[in-house]
């Protein structure tokens, strides 16, 4: 057992030797020993080994998506591996305090000896936001200053298929529910319908509101009556998607809305957790980002990032701009209560009761 020379050893396995060999400040080449720099380099790498983790599983998760039709099996494992993914977001996100345990000064140290080094040179990290789908949103595609190889990676990543598009394919082959002599679209519209001009009377009739306040409120009821017009005039969706409003098609926003409506029939259960999924990761991606601003101005305040850009004032820009899935979260606005949810035929409720969550089945019932 003292003879390890012909068995595997736990350092071996995991390389120690290279990987508790791979900090090398830049301060001690200047000969200056930053304390604080060791954690900063720790850190990042940290970073870079939980991306690589991420790309890891969100290839596997391309692959899964690619089947036509998705089959339960399948959509189990994806959503397994989504689950992780949005795990390993939450970790990282935490490693942005221990990072902040690093005041300005102490950065300031070795900040200097970092130019033009910038995180900003992560290709992981651009190659998944790209294979999440943000490639599918930017008109232009700009990957920063990184080095040939790297760009010519990204390159290619952004010709191959993002996971926002595998979704929208996904959902667009989910059928529209006519069955027979049910339009679901139709009964849901006039539930709408009810539930705004239900909401307009109570405005109306409330005498705690004054008549300016009762004109404010009534304002904003017309404004989501617009909003749902958007959804039912495809025309005038495709005219708001133009505009930027919506990234998924119309076909795939109703079909995504009809699942999170009746998220409770067992077989649209599985589909529900995969939506959620994706917005936890969304979601996740937005704190990573506001919590890096913040980060960043504590540090260098309005100071110029290492990489050239406006330090924090750049960040600021980036936390709208790349949201991937925020189509998902505005399905919330046109969401009914489940009282006022229009009742499926016997037949449909029937198919939809069956435990398989392959949806794409459901085109036996239209």
């Amino acid at each position: 057992m003292n003879d390890t020379g012909n068995t595997l050893y736990y350092s071996d396995y995991l390389r120690l030797d290279t990987l508790l060999e791979a900090q090398h400040p830049e301060s001690q080449k200047h000969g200056v020993s930053a304390h604080d720099e060791t954690l900063f380099i720790i850190t990042h790498q940290a970073y870079e080994l939980w991306f690589k983790q991420i790309l890891h599983e969100l290839h596997s998760i391309l692959v899964l998506f690619s089947s036509v039709p998705l089959d339960e099996k399948k959509l189990n494992t994806m959503l397994a591996r989504l689950e992780r993914i949005s795990r390993i977001q939450r970790l990282i996100n935490q490693q942005i305090g221990i990072l902040e345990t690093m005041t300005p000064l102490d950065f300031l140290d070795f900040r200097d000896y970092l130019t033009p080094a910038s995180g900003f040179q992560s290709v992981q990290f651009r190659e998944i936001e790209f294979r999440l789908g943000l490639s599918h949103h930017l008109q232009r595609k700009l990957f920063g200053r990184f080095s040939g190889k790297d760009r010519a990676h990204l390159t290619r990543v952004i010709e191959d298929k993002s996971l926002f598009e595998y979704l929208e394919c996904w959902l667009v082959r989910t059928p529209f529910l006519n069955c027979r002599d049910f339009n679901f679209w139709q009964s849901y519209r006039d539930a709408v319908k009810t539930m705004l001009n239900h909401d307009a009377d109570t405005i109306a009739n409330n005498s705690i509101l004054s008549d300016t306040e009762k004109s404010g409120q009534l304002k904003g009821l017309k404004e989501i009556r617009n909003s749902f017009n958007v959804l039912f005039d495809e025309d005038l969706y495709q005219q708001n998607q133009s505009q930027g409003r919506f990234k998924l098609s119309h076909s795939a926003t109703l079909a995504a809305l009809f699942i999170q409506l009746y998220r409770d029939e067992p077989m649209l259960q599985q589909p529900f957790k995969l939506l959620t999924r994706l917005m936890d990761i969304d979601e996740q991606l937005t704190a990573w980002r506001s919590g890096h601003v913040m980060m960043v101005q504590r540090m260098i305040g309005m100071k110029i990032g290492t990489g050239g850009s406006s330090g924090c004032d750049y960040l600021k820009s980036t936390i709208s701009d790349k949201r991937i899935f925020a189509d998902l979260f505005n399905l919330s606005t046109f969401l009914i209560p489940r009282s006022q949810l229009p009742s499926l035929p016997v037949e449909l409720q029937r198919n939809l009761a069956h435990s398989t969550s392959n949806s794409e089945n459901l085109t036996t019932t239209v």
